[in-house]
């Protein structure tokens, strides 16, 4: 299956990969990955594809609504995790828990918290990285170039405004599917 991936990926598709390829996956097991910008459906089987040619197994949450029959196998094979979104609960501290009960475990999460255009990013990402004492990976979704880089790993300081800076500028001038929601 892989070769399948990989020819879809960079001879139809026409997409490369530079950067951390492995994501640093010998020497870290657990981590958030924010991928950016996230604009389309598309972002996700981009990022099925780029799993499975690396061989990296990267992880999501969903509600648990989309983790029942008949589709629920199916998403927890890809790596999902079910999370109860009703209110009054700390998400936070929630998904921060996932981290504890697993081995490995690479949340891949959008830094917008949507596929709109966003003035702000949600922070949830990072204090969930901060609660659970992981990096950071940075991940472009770059359609513009056809690209995907993939940063080193990077632990948050307690300095978000700087933290928030450095990655945005890992993201400078990134292109997503639909240009208007970047």
């Amino acid at each position: 299956m892989r070769w399948i991936a990989r020819f879809i990926y960079f001879k139809i598709l026409g997409w490369k990969i530079i950067g951390n390829f492995n994501f640093s996956k010998d020497t870290v097991k657990k981590a958030v990955i924010i991928a950016f910008p996230h604009t389309s459906w598309h972002d996700f089987f981009i990022g099925l594809f780029l799993r499975k040619i690396t061989g990296i197994k990267t992880n999501f949450v969903g509600k648990k609504e989309l983790f029942t029959w008949p589709f629920g196998y199916y998403f927890r094979a890809i790596g999902g995790a079910a999370l109860d979104r009703t209110s009054g609960q700390n998400k936070v501290e929630a998904i921060s828990k996932l981290f504890d009960e697993k081995d490995e475990f690479r949340l891949t999460l959008a830094p917008e918290g949507t596929r709109k255009k966003v003035e702000q990013w949600k922070t949830g990402f990072y204090y969930i990285a901060k609660t659970a004492n992981v990096p950071i990976i940075m991940f472009t979704l770059d359609f513009k170039n056809k690209q995907n880089n993939i940063s080193e790993p990077f632990y948050p300081t307690d300095d978000i405004e700087a933290d928030f800076a450095f990655m945005k500028a890992f993201f400078k001038d990134v292109i997503g599917k639909i240009p208007e929601y970047s």
